[in-house]
């Protein structure tokens, strides 16, 4: 049987700060998709429930990008009818993997060094896969002190069950605990969208938080990053106390490298 994973998008659809409309990012649900479809059973849910808001500026970011075209083309049943988190919850044990997609905030300045970095798909040698340097920003509001999400994620990482977040997703895992009480990203090393890259697209302001600041903080000094800005980072390591597989990937350019690990943790 297919092992199945529990994939989560954010349900916030506006930065409150600047009042535009945002929602999960394209590609960072796109390209884990790629990897992971046809080899696992992947079941959908938000905060609450029903349509999850798509980020429009990432669907014309994309509009060159063959795998988010054909995933916006033909999955659109995925988002439209997500489950209620809470609704999920009873049935955890029936998953045997979480994933945190990201979102963006608004339409970004266009940034020389945003530039499209492909990298070899592993399904066809031929093909590349798409890592635009943009980001996400939903979950920092919705998903990073909902308490249903946070039972999820101690639900898992209890059960020694890969928990995985990319760009801003991982947030979903600041307030998050071991069985023992401890942060559950303690002594871990982590990634997730960096300060340099935030000031970068201007919105250091807008967020109620540094991602990077905060994973440094809680992980114990565990946070690391690409040596540039806008590069592929994805870090594999463990939760603290039963340690269980943590994946986290720094921004949309490791997308699909956190697909990859889900993947390999699961056996597929």
């Amino acid at each position: 049987m297919a092992p199945k994973v529990l994939v989560v998008l954010t349900s916030a659809n506006e930065i409150p700060k600047l009042q535009r409309p945002t929602g999960w990012y394209l590609p960072e649900f796109a390209h884990p998709h790629e990897i992971l479809h046809g080899k696992a059973s992947l079941t959908i849910a938000s905060p609450k429930g029903g349509e999850a808001p798509l980020d429009p500026a990432s669907v014309e970011m994309f509009k060159s990008d063959a795998t988010s075209t054909k995933f916006l083309a033909e999955q659109k049943a995925l988002w439209t009818n997500t489950h209620k988190l809470s609704d999920i919850l009873p049935r955890a044990d029936e998953f045997d993997a979480l994933f945190y997609v990201g979102g963006h905030g608004r339409k970004l300045p266009t940034i020389p060094s945003l530039i499209y970095q492909p990298r070899p798909n592993p399904k066809n040698k031929r093909k590349t896969s798409l890592a635009l340097t943009y980001t996400s920003y939903p979950a920092m509001f919705d998903l990073t002190t909902d308490p249903v999400s946070l039972s999820l994620i101690e639900t898992f990482a209890a059960a020694k069950k890969p928990v995985a977040a990319v760009c801003h997703g991982p947030c979903v895992f600041l307030n998050a605990k071991s069985p023992s009480g401890v942060p559950l990203i303690s002594g871990a090393t982590v990634t997730g969208f960096s300060n340099a890259e935030e000031d970068q697209v201007q919105l250091s302001d807008a967020m109620p938080f540094m991602l990077e600041t905060e994973l440094q903080k809680i992980s114990g000094g565990g946070y690391v990053k690409a040596d540039e800005p806008w590069g592929e980072k994805v870090v594999v390591s463990k939760t603290a106390g039963v340690g269980g597989p943590l994946i986290t990937g720094q921004n949309p350019a490791s997308a699909t490298g956190v697909g990859l690990a889900i993947a390999k943790a699961l056996g597929l």
